[in-house]
């Protein structure tokens, strides 16, 4: 059984899509082949790995609401690619956004719905995830925990170091519970070739500290990137 991860993020590294799709890889067997779409010019090679390919798992973002353009012109190229050469597909998605609540990405999976009812490929379901910025941070976080760790214990000693270590594993863990367990699950599903139905979950955090912790993290990133300030004092055309 080959199975070919397809990741739809824009972005070339660290994205919240690679970083799920990985998760769901944990579990899967057999021959697994990672591909990425960010742009037409990338078409005609991930169309070629999925020729012979019986599952499809797609990672996205969500972008407003629904499905990013990039992904819409790939979908388009292959359902004409799948057809022509009749080829069924089992297809799962794990879409995040950055909004908190995971059923924000309901009209996505009802998008990739009748994308498999049109193409004629068996819908298996899918996982929509809030907070999947935040997701990312807490990935970082951990690299950082795991870094101060190693120096505490070189410093410090073991007995000193791990206690806390432990402590702040548990938190990042946590709060990305929802998100382990369903890419987890999907991994299962996918080795099965069954379906897992639509599930959404979010980062395990309290609404009103996610907006106050989102807010925060999104002017520091702003002002790195002059977002804020940008424009003022330039010639005005």
């Amino acid at each position: 059984m080959k199975i070919v991860f397809i990741n739809g993020s824009p972005k070339k590294k660290l994205s919240v899509s690679s970083y799920l799709l990985g998760i769901v890889r944990l579990l899967v067997r057999g021959e697994v082949v990672s591909e990425q779409v960010r742009n037409e010019g990338d078409h005609k090679r991930v169309l070629e790995s999925i020729r012979d390919a019986d599952t499809v798992v797609f990672g996205m973002p969500l972008y407003v609401d629904g499905v990013p353009s990039h992904m819409l012109a790939f979908m388009k190229a292959m359902e004409k690619f799948c057809i022509h050469n009749n080829i069924c597909l089992k297809v799962y998605v794990v879409s995040n956004g950055g909004f908190i609540e995971g059923c924000q990405n309901r009209a996505l999976m009802q998008v990739l719905e009748n994308f498999c009812n049109r193409c004629n490929f068996q819908w298996c379901g899918g996982v929509g995830i809030g907070g999947g910025v935040m997701l990312n941070v807490m990935r970082i976080m951990f690299l950082v925990y795991a870094g101060l760790f190693i120096l505490n214990t070189v410093t410090s000693g073991l007995t000193a170091s791990l206690p806390i270590f432990v402590e702040q594993l548990v938190v990042v863990l946590f709060f990305s519970l929802g998100a382990f367990f369903y890419c987890l699950r999907m991994g299962i599903a996918v080795n099965k070739g069954a379906t897992c139905g639509v599930k959404f979950t979010r980062i395990l955090l309290p609404s009103f500290l996610f907006i106050l912790a989102a807010d925060i993290f999104f002017v520091i990133i702003s002002i790195f990137q002059g977002g804020i300030f940008k424009g003022w004092l330039s010639r005005k055309e």
